[in-house]
């Protein structure tokens, strides 16, 4: 199920939700070597993006034991498929010894590694973010975000502390935003691509999309490359921070007419 559009008016314009995806999407086409726009040979480019991503992005391994990959966790990973090749007591140089690693967790959120990832994303932070920033201000929205992607990704390290793969993808972050729409907007309606046997448009209560996509993380395999731990993590902490939100008088649920 794609989301397209929600019946959810806002009172302000969506600035900080804007400027999160010119940011993310400016750094995809511009930065990441992966998504650059410039002529290059595509073989070159993908072992580029690959050392890129290695230098920038958030690695479980590296947070835990508070140092860069070595060269031999990198090869185990790339060359044995071994994601959980993390050394206790390495014995090898770091790959990248400059790197910044506690930042990294940061910059992982602004990273992403392909033009439908991309995309997939900054439609999902259109559509559920502008009602949050609505409701709990630019500063306040801002501040939400960051640390949704902050527990989205504490989750994936806490639940694979050995990991080497790289964390990139503002999907974490996003997953809070959703968490919180789930619990402030449940009933506002959500115009939907279904894409089953047919391929169907159809209004459906933001509830039952949000459980939907929650609970199909559940069945994401552990092979697919995709952090369905951290889109849990990011999307329970955004349903706790709602449930605050709500007590202090914050959503609105408006009277809908039938809807799925």
């Amino acid at each position: 199920m794609i989301p397209l559009k929600d019946d959810n008016p806002t009172q302000s314009v969506p600035i900080v939700t804007v400027l999160l995806i010119i940011v993310c999407t400016a750094i995809y086409f511009f930065v990441q070597p992966g998504g650059s726009l410039a002529a290059s040979n595509a073989t070159d480019k993908s072992v580029r993006d690959l050392r890129f991503t290695l230098d920038h992005a958030a690695i479980p391994c590296e947070l835990v034991h508070g140092r860069p990959l070595t060269v031999d966790e990198i090869r185990q990973t790339l060359e044995t498929g071994n994601k959980d090749a993390c050394e206790a007591h390495p014995t090898s140089p770091s790959a990248f010894p400059a790197k910044r690693i506690y930042l990294a967790v940061l910059y992982s959120m602004f990273l992403h590694g392909s033009l439908l990832h991309l995309g997939g994303n900054m439609l999902f932070l259109w559509i559920f973010g502008n009602n949050i920033e609505d409701t709990v201000g630019k500063v306040g929205y801002l501040a939400f975000y960051l640390v949704a992607g902050l527990a989205a990704a504490g989750t994936y390290i806490a639940l694979d502390p050995h990991g080497t793969v790289p964390i990139i993808g503002a999907s974490g972050a996003i997953a809070g935003v959703m968490g919180a729409y789930l619990v402030l907007f449940p009933n506002v309606r959500i115009r939907t691509l279904l894409i089953f046997y047919l391929i169907l448009i159809r209004d459906i209560r933001a509830k039952w999309l949000l459980l939907f996509w929650f609970a199909l993380q559940f069945f994401t395999g552990p092979n697919s490359g995709v952090a369905w731990t951290a889109h849990v993590g990011g999307f329970i902490f955004g349903m706790l921070a709602g449930m605050v939100l709500r007590a202090g008088g914050k959503g609105r649920r408006p009277a809908l007419a039938p809807v799925w």
